[in-house]
């Protein structure tokens, strides 16, 4: 990537925008903003364009303009949620960085990026674990391997948001005399009373995000001896596993990625479970972010056909 000059490299999803300037494996320069609905939402590639090219605008201008030795920016490299909803979106979002930014641009999905990053290129599996969750892998031929990621209304079942979830679920219950549970108290770093619970979710601007806030608080509990929480816990960590087993078949490398995997206590049940499972874990080599530079300075990968190229003068 040195011969190349520097990426701008973008992870832009639902909830956070993030920026870096990179030369080479080195960060000039970051921005952050906040995240847009996806690129399935009606104008989602200009809405994207705009909160990317708004957040560039952030960095400083020297360095978008030449790095330290003169050398241009040679291509722009964004891992967007939604890409999988609308290809057509995606591909117009990647010509419209090509030519605000004047470089080749490649528009991916978050997860495929995460996985490229994971991976470096390799096959693989990757289980991304947030507020949401999803298991991606690319086998041998490039093909793509996918489950959940369905979303907090269809799916996302094990992640942060179910987490967070039942844990305020057994809240409610254990006001309404079900088993008692230390996250009663742990909710009041919430709201003061249960009872304001559903009026707490209802005006939140997003449930979803708010629910997982919760889950951090679930796991410590957890780890502290809960058993209502340990239960949530080690329920997640099976549904995970059910997920990866899904998309690679109980067999191959898998990375866990993700907020959650932050987590010591819950990355080790959560390992545990998976090579009881039969799989060998891996560390990740890489991110998102690390996926998208990836696909901005290399083409022929492995995950090609997933990627939405736009300009001239790619590399090999």
């Amino acid at each position: 990537m040195d011969a190349l000059g520097m990426v701008l490299v973008a992870d832009l999803g639902k909830s956070r925008c993030r920026l870096e300037l990179r030369s080479g494996d080195e960060v000039l320069a970051r921005a952050d903003q906040h995240g847009f609905p996806g690129l399935g939402v009606t104008d989602g590639a200009r809405l994207a364009f705009e909160l990317l090219e708004d957040t560039a605008a952030m960095l400083p201008r020297e360095l978008t303009a030449a790095g330290p030795s003169g050398s241009p920016l040679s291509a722009f490299g964004a891992a967007v949620a939604g890409v999988e909803a609308s290809a057509e979106s995606s591909r117009k979002l990647a010509s419209l960085l090509s030519g605000r930014f004047g470089v080749p641009a490649a528009v991916l999905s978050d997860a495929t990026a995460a996985q490229l990053g994971a991976m470096q290129g390799a096959p693989g599996t990757v289980l991304v674990v947030g507020t949401g969750a999803v298991a991606f892998r690319f086998d041998d031929g490039g093909q793509l391997h996918r489950a959940d990621g369905w979303g907090p209304l269809l799916g996302d079942r094990g992640s942060g948001r179910w987490i967070g979830q039942r844990g305020l679920e057994a809240v409610v219950q254990a006001f309404d005399g079900g088993p008692e549970t230390s996250l009663s108290a742990a909710a009041g770093a919430l709201v003061e009373d249960p009872l304001l619970l559903p009026a707490w979710l209802g005006g939140s601007e997003n449930p979803y995000r708010s629910m997982a806030r919760f889950a951090p608080l679930v796991l410590h509990a957890a780890q502290a001896g809960d058993a209502v929480a340990r239960g949530i816990v080690d329920e997640a960590c099976r549904i995970l596993a059910g997920t990866v087993t899904r998309a690679n078949g109980g067999h191959g490398r898998v990375a866990v990625l993700g907020g959650l995997a932050s987590s010591v206590f819950f990355a080790g049940l959560l390992h545990k479970t998976l090579a009881s499972a039969g799989m060998e874990v891996v560390e990740p080599l890489g991110d998102g972010m690390d996926g998208a530079a990836l696909a901005a300075t290399r083409r022929g990968l492995l995950q090609e056909r997933y990627i939405h190229r736009d300009g001239t003068n790619w590399p090999d």
